[in-house]
């Protein structure tokens, strides 16, 4: 069942299947923005990068930030996992190519190389002017707490981090799943909380990075608690 779920047609499928619900998300639902502006300055000016952060359990809803996005060239973070294939097919039909990275396993030489070679190219990309979407809770998490590789990456690249809370309802959360994912149905209110600018120090040793850690993951949550609050979900 496994290696079936895993072949180039069933991914092409469930991507597509993927894809095809977070354009209905995008379309039906009665988007709200929050402090949309604070990302303005960053949109328009081609030579700035952004990092864009949002929590893994809301990949379903991602593309209710999609017209903040698609003014700025923009890829996305993505496991090259099986479950990160069918999503970075999913975010491709809408215009969001995929850089594949993931945080390796310790002894893993292979993986670990590949997560190196993918951050360095991220942190160029990011460098040269372009916006990179994370979850950076994921792939395995755990839950809303950010790793460390998003923070290398803006560290390294001197840009800006945006944080971005997303909720919508009516929608169904699965709490079976380790990011507790919302599904979202048509025709409901959504909201967007943005916040940021937020930089990393160029100087930043690992203890300021774990600070930063506990920080930003105190404030992503935070704007995705208002999201819900706004949509008057808990």
């Amino acid at each position: 069942m496994k290696k079936l779920l895993r072949s180039d047609g069933v991914q092409a499928f469930l991507g597509w299947l993927l894809g095809t619900y977070l354009r209905l998300v995008l379309r039906t639902i009665r988007w709200r923005h929050e402090n949309v502006e604070a990302v303005e300055p960053v949109l328009v000016d081609d030579a700035k990068g952004a990092i864009a952060l949002f929590w893994h359990g809301r990949i379903p809803l991602c593309l209710a930030t999609a017209p903040q996005w698609w003014r700025k060239r923009t890829k996305c973070l993505i496991s090259p996992s099986a479950d990160g294939e069918f999503i970075a097919r999913a975010l491709d039909m809408s215009g969001f190519p995929a850089i594949r990275a993931s945080s390796a396993k310790k002894g893993d030489a292979a993986k670990a190389r590949q997560a190196v070679a993918a951050i360095r190219e991220a942190t160029n990309w990011v460098k040269a002017g372009g916006a990179l979407v994370v979850t950076p809770d994921g792939p395995r998490g755990p839950n809303e707490v950010i790793a460390a590789g998003s923070l290398q990456i803006a560290k390294r690249s001197g840009q800006a981090v945006y944080l971005m809370g997303i909720a919508a309802s009516p929608a169904t959360q699965m709490r079976s799943t380790w990011d507790k994912v919302m599904w979202a149905a048509p025709f409901g209110r959504g909201a967007v909380v943005w916040d940021g600018p937020l930089y990393v120090p160029a100087d930043a040793d690992d203890r300021a990075i774990e600070g930063l850690i506990v920080a930003w993951s105190a404030r992503l949550s935070a704007a995705t608690r208002r999201a819900e609050a706004i949509v008057g979900r808990g």
